[in-house]
């Protein structure tokens, strides 16, 4: 392969020191919230959000109140993102049907698809308030038919965000805490004196919030491991620096440890779109935290052909995948490990972040290799059930059930299915033998 770096970003031994110190604060953290239920909380929300309200869920009135600030054009326009978001998640959801199949005479097998039962949805929001968020998990979680969703969210500037609160009442919310961080994951999975734990976790966080997550995993489900946003462009010199720029640092804004690469076959590009990040990073106002990301996550990686391009794409696994060649829909064909595809110029991340109506919560670190996203599926469990209707399906199944479990020296097992053979079949088999 001719693979060529033409910038590079942090070693993962680097980034993996920065886990480690996250592991230990969240554990820490975690513990005290199991330990001391809704005072841990309290205090927790006071040291990192400044934020004690006399409760943390709110009321009605509350939620009203809130709601009435937010102005009408942007009320319409979250709604408007929640009904694609609640379109294509429901043709997901009638894709997936319930089954009963007769697999052999009077032998009938099938599985149902039933939701699950409460689920805690985080939805980031201390340094931007991400109302997106609430449509992806509490939107989706209502279309699953959930029957108890609640939301968290940070105090924004020290109070609730009215747009944010708008999103996760519309999207379907039955309680809704402005709590953040890993105090509200915690206190969603481990349950308080004031919260009833959840069986689901899902939704997007920092480092924190992926980590207290990854911890709280099988204490309660979770929709994935997801760690700070990342973002790849594949391109070729069917489009230009400035849209590769702008698509990088667009998703680079979300935190100052934002994967952003640039896989492409054209020098020229890869050249120019260098000179292009620098010209937008003097003019744009999430500077800061973009070029922080540019610098230290950024990479631009030179291919030769279209094949070492897909090869290193797949290899990355990248969170958004941004595909603006000659040949989008052959990348479609042949990707097979990242988190969402974005096909073509006219497409973008950002519309898919906000408004198109895929899910946003998305496989970051690789997990695309064996994942993809929060979809509605993620919130329904499918779960099989058997029945047998005749009793000469009873004796035959029953004679192979016995003979394959004292192949393995299960007799009790065995015994099972001799008693079927005996009642159903009228067959005289002794305890603990193989029916013949």
């Amino acid at each position: 392969m001719t693979i060529e770096y033409l910038k590079t970003s942090r070693p993962d031994t680097e980034r993996a020191e920065d886990d480690a110190k996250v592991r230990a604060i969240v554990e820490g953290t975690l513990a005290d919230i199991e330990a001391r239920g809704d005072l841990a909380v309290r205090d927790l929300s006071e040291k990192f959000d400044g934020y004690t309200p006399d409760a943390f869920r709110l009321t009605q009135d509350q939620i009203d109140a809130l709601i009435a600030e937010v102005a009408p054009r942007d009320l319409e326009d979250i709604k408007f993102a929640q009904q694609q978001v609640r379109n294509f998640a429901q043709a997901q959801r009638d894709s997936m049907l319930d089954i009963e199949v007769e697999t052999m005479p009077g032998v009938i097998l099938g599985h149902k698809n039933i939701p699950v039962q409460s689920v805690g949805c985080y939805v980031p929001g201390g340094k931007f308030p991400m109302v997106a968020s609430a449509h992806m998990s509490v939107a989706t979680a209502s279309v699953a038919g959930v029957p108890r969703i609640i939301a968290c969210t940070p105090p924004f500037k020290g109070k609730p965000n009215p747009a944010v609160i708008a999103a996760m009442h519309l999207g379907g919310a039955h309680e809704i805490y402005v709590l953040g961080g890993i105090q509200a994951v915690g206190a969603m999975a481990i349950g308080t004196e004031t919260m009833a734990p959840v069986d689901l976790l899902v939704g997007p966080g920092n480092a924190f919030v992926a980590e207290a997550k990854r911890q709280l995993y099988g204490r309660v489900g979770i929709d994935l491991f997801a760690g700070p946003t990342e973002t790849m462009v594949i391109a070729d010199d069917t489009v230009d620096a400035e849209m590769c720029a702008t698509d990088l640092l667009g998703q680079a804004e979300h935190g100052y440890n934002s994967p952003a690469v640039l896989l492409t076959n054209s020098r020229k590009l890869a050249e120019e779109t260098l000179v292009e990040i620098d010209r937008i990073l003097t003019i744009l106002p999430t500077a800061d935290t973009a070029s922080a990301s540019w610098r230290d996550y950024g990479e631009v990686i030179l291919c030769e052909t279209y094949e070492e391009m897909l090869d290193v794409a797949n290899d990355i696994a990248s969170e958004h995948v941004q595909v603006m060649t000659d040949r989008d829909d052959w990348f479609l064909e042949n990707m097979h490990s990242y988190g969402a595809l974005f096909l073509g110029p006219r497409t973008n991340v950002a519309n898919g972040d906000k408004v198109i109506g895929t899910n946003h919560t998305l496989p970051t670190k690789k997990a695309g290799r064996y994942t993809g996203g929060l979809w509605v599926g993620k919130f329904l469990k499918t779960h099989s059930y058997q029945k047998v209707t005749s009793d000469a399906a009873a004796a035959e199944i029953g004679a192979y059930g016995s003979r394959l479990c004292m192949l393995e020296g299960f007799v009790g097992h065995a015994e099972q299915c001799n008693l079927r053979v005996r009642r159903y079949g009228g067959q005289n088999v002794p305890y603990g033998a193989a029916a013949e």
